[in-house]
């Protein structure tokens, strides 16, 4: 059988993660997804319920919630950005997380004598 790549961006804590679990079961993470494709081709289905916490999602609440975006926008003067411009400040803004987060991780290393 051909092989082929797959290539997944997840949060480099959630790999480490994930990584250890598939060792504690005995097989490497390309197996665990491989194991996953095959049980939704096989169920033609998720084969986990994905579901959201709230579940009383009506128009009327989520133009309300649109409508309070769009407002907060416009306080904000940020309103009439471009989705390039949007997207460069949800980068800027992920990048200051990880930086931050990654001097907290290092904080709180804790070295045995």
């Amino acid at each position: 059988m051909a092989q082929a790549t797959f290539s997944v961006r997840m949060d480099e804590t959630l790999k480490k993660q994930f990584d250890g679990l598939c060792q504690e079961f005995g097989m490497s993470a390309s197996t665990a997804i491989n194991v996953f494709a095959r049980a939704v081709v096989r169920q033609r289905r998720i084969p986990f319920e994905i579901s959201s916490p709230e579940t009383n999602i009506t128009r009327e609440g989520a133009m309300q919630a649109f409508m309070a975006l769009r407002a907060q926008a416009s306080d904000n003067d940020v309103s009439n950005m471009s989705l390039a411009e949007i997207d460069k400040e949800i980068t800027i803004s992920t990048l200051k997380k990880n930086d931050t987060d990654e001097k907290e991780d290092a904080a709180n290393i804790h070295l045995c004598p």
